[in-house]
């Protein structure tokens, strides 16, 4: 079991920059392939940003290519998320993904590619 928490969110004016960190426990290694989601309210999960285990390779959504970044820190097991230049509809509440791969290079932008979820943590970006 891979265990997830999920910290960094909090309440930005529109404009401003939030880093999000996802810290992995338990079972880990270096062979997660880790993502970003989000959900804002009424609305589906989307996909944000994946990174593979390698960190080799990436993918973002359109709708934050440019003011998103993902990257991971395998020896502290952590994934972050740099958000800059916040909208309004970045707010959400942000859920780390990982799943296991003996590939160093895959990633999912599916919420089905992955089997462990964090509990989420709140972004909202005012106006």
């Amino acid at each position: 079991q891979v265990h997830l928490v999920e910290s960094g969110g909090g309440l930005v004016q529109a404009g401003g920059s939030l880093r999000l960190s996802c810290a992995a426990s338990g079972r880990t290694s270096s062979n997660y392939a880790m993502a970003w989601f989000r959900q804002a309210p009424g609305k589906e999960r989307e996909f944000v940003a994946a990174i593979s285990w390698s960190g080799s390779r990436t993918n973002y959504a359109d709708s934050v290519k440019g003011r998103f970044t993902i990257s991971r820190d395998n020896a502290k097991n952590t994934v972050y998320l740099q958000m800059n230049a916040l909208k309004p509809e970045d707010t959400a509440v942000y859920y780390c993904a990982a799943t296991y791969s003996s590939r160093s290079y895959y990633i999912s932008v599916s919420g089905s590619g992955y089997g462990y979820w964090g509990q989420g943590t709140q972004v909202t970006v005012s106006s």
